[in-house]
């Protein structure tokens, strides 16, 4: 049990005692120490002893022994009894944006709602806005939440799909020479509809039988044939297709099954189409099935059906961003606002990682949540910066590592920047980003983020939507204003690539291009293992058509110290 999973077991509690009205001093209780656990950075909860974590601000005897049950079985007794007394629709409800356990409790015990589809249903007769503290408006974003749920169930994002497709994988490999991911995954979707997986078999029954024999896979046996076995992963609800494929076939099936219809269906010099091409004659290499189109290659990435081809036109493959392109590593945080490791140990690791340089970019201080920094916190951390680069200078003076002073600088509601501008000069470069009032009309979210971008001290437009694939839309901006205000103040475009956000989208990245804005590749790494997200920061930039030349994270430690030494104004 990690520390992050401990800490949300503790908030279900907390969220579940005071749905069932539970005393409010218990309810605190587990609140406070949910909260304080969430910024203990020091060790492992799963190894400390229940003395040990009564030592820790928040925790008393009894949390502390309720930690170390968790840590071993991943539950406790009073856990168990509350959601043994609570129904799943119930606690599905703890999904809806806008409603917290209070308002659940009235749902639940004023007009009997359970499950979902009760609560849509009463929503739309009426019957949620006349209970009292509810009311029209959050009736609506009750509807608006079930309608975005139901849009996004059954999918996965990308790092999860990837991960349950490894699983069966694995398990297949025990049994056949060449199992192979296809579809969604394949391409670098950032959400992913259903895996598919093809398997090189003379013999179908065969695989049927090992599929059969893997005990976390459920078969949907109606929709199933012999050569195709379909069902899911116990507990996860994306459909997952697995293929048997003649050994003469598996290039032309791979294709097939990894471009998108519109990829497929596009013309060919000959009138005819990709897809038959692909689909009749048994072909080596993909390649093959270009040339034999009279088109250019196009990487699996980008087979979309998108303007892959118009791209293709004014670009080689050579010139996609590559996970070795990358320079430096920016957009990252430490134990001084809400990182759980320290700065020196993040500059250690990307060092270790062969980039040129970090930039630790922390919460501000209006970010009270992530433990923003205040002036004398940026002061003091200046003053590390300075003591660890002397430090990296002397260790290899002729290619010396860096961190560089910036900043995750909040945007607040009127579009100015955390801080006095005599503050923000002090940082080589900010990343200014929206984490509050995410529910704005699309044109005062425009004009708040268009404001952010005119200020002259910032450097990287952050996750401009702020979007949470599968849990939170993104908030309403027109991008086509956005880049070209980006484009007219000089001004890079942020691809965050956690895997939770990939934002900017990938659809918007051939404008940017054509508007000459720059996209930096950040992590938004709150580890020193987030930096590895950035693969599918890489992953999503190549899918949009994201060339090296574009990609502000690719330069060199001295050529981006050149780039912000023109950029942030002293």
């Amino acid at each position: 049990m990690s520390n992050p999973e401990i800490v949300e077991i503790l908030e279900l509690t907390a969220k579940l005692l005071e749905l069932h009205d539970a005393d409010p001093f218990k309810i605190k209780g587990y609140s406070i120490a949910a909260f304080y656990l969430d910024k203990y950075k020091d060790g492992e909860l799963q190894y400390m002893t229940e003395q040990e974590l009564t030592k820790l601000q928040g925790i008393g005897k009894s949390t502390a022994g309720k930690i170390v049950q968790i840590a071993k079985t991943g539950t406790f007794p009073e856990l168990e009894e509350l959601l043994s007394n609570t129904p799943l629709g119930v606690m599905e409800m703890f999904n809806i944006k806008g409603i917290g356990p209070k308002k659940i409790a009235l749902l639940w015990r004023e007009l009997g709602i359970d499950n979902l589809h009760e609560l849509e249903l009463a929503c739309l007769n009426g019957s949620v806005s006349k209970l009292k503290g509810f009311g029209g408006s959050i009736q609506q974003k009750i509807l608006e939440s079930l309608a975005f749920l139901k849009d996004q169930a059954g999918k996965l994002r990308m790092d999860k799909a990837e991960n349950v497709a490894g699983l069966i994988v694995n398990e297949l490999k025990k049994n056949f020479e060449e199992v192979v991911v296809a579809g969604d995954i394949r391409r670098k979707a950032e959400i992913v509809d259903a895996i598919k997986i093809l398997v090189k078999t003379e013999s179908p029954a065969l695989l049927q039988n090992i599929l059969g024999g893997i005990e976390f896979l459920v078969q949907d046996e109606k929709i199933s044939s012999p050569f195709i076995w379909r069902g899911n992963v116990q507990e996860v609800a994306v459909s997952i297709e697995v293929i048997a494929v003649k050994p003469e076939r598996m290039v032309n099936e791979l294709f097939l099954e990894t471009a998108t219809a519109d990829h497929l269906g596009y013309p060919t010099t000959s009138g005819s189409t990709i897809w038959k091409n692909a689909v009749y004659e048994p072909v080596e290499n993909e390649e093959s099935i270009y040339v034999k189109s009279g088109l250019p290659y196009i990487v699996p990435e980008m087979r979309e059906g998108a303007g892959e081809f118009e791209w293709a036109e004014k670009h080689g493959n050579d010139q996609l961003v590559t996970w070795d392109d990358l320079k430096g590593i920016l957009h990252n945080h430490s134990t001084y606002s809400d990182g759980q490791h320290t700065l020196e140990q993040m500059a250690l690791y990307c060092r270790e990682l062969g980039f040129e340089y970090l930039g630790i970019a922390d919460h501000s201080q209006t970010a009270t949540y992530a433990q923003g920094l205040k002036v004398e916190d940026v002061i003091r951390q200046h003053e590390e910066i300075v003591r660890l680069n002397a430090r990296f200078a002397a260790e290899n003076p002729e290619k010396p590592f860096k961190i560089l002073k910036g900043i995750e600088s909040d945007i607040l509601g009127d579009g100015s920047l955390d801080y006095p501008a005599e503050v923000l000069a002090t940082f080589d470069y900010i990343v200014a980003s929206v984490h509050s009032n995410l529910t704005m009309s699309q044109e005062k979210a425009t004009a708040r983020l268009l404001k952010a971008i005119e200020n002259p001290y910032t450097t990287i437009l952050g996750h401009p939507t702020g979007r949470l694939l599968l849990s939170r839309e993104g908030y309403p901006i027109d991008h086509k204003v956005i880049i070209d205000a980006c484009a007219e103040h000089k001004v890079v475009v942020e691809i965050n690539a956690s895997p939770w956000r990939l934002d900017l989208d990938w659809r918007w990245i051939s404008y940017c291009i054509e508007k000459d804005v720059l996209l930096s590749i950040n992590p938004d790494a709150h580890s020193k293992e987030g930096y590895l997200d950035m693969h599918y920061g890489v992953a999503v930039a190549r899918k949009g058509g994201l060339t090296k030349s574009m990609t502000f994270n690719a330069l060199s430690l001295e050529e981006m110290e050149a780039y912000l030494g023109k950029k942030i104004l002293r």
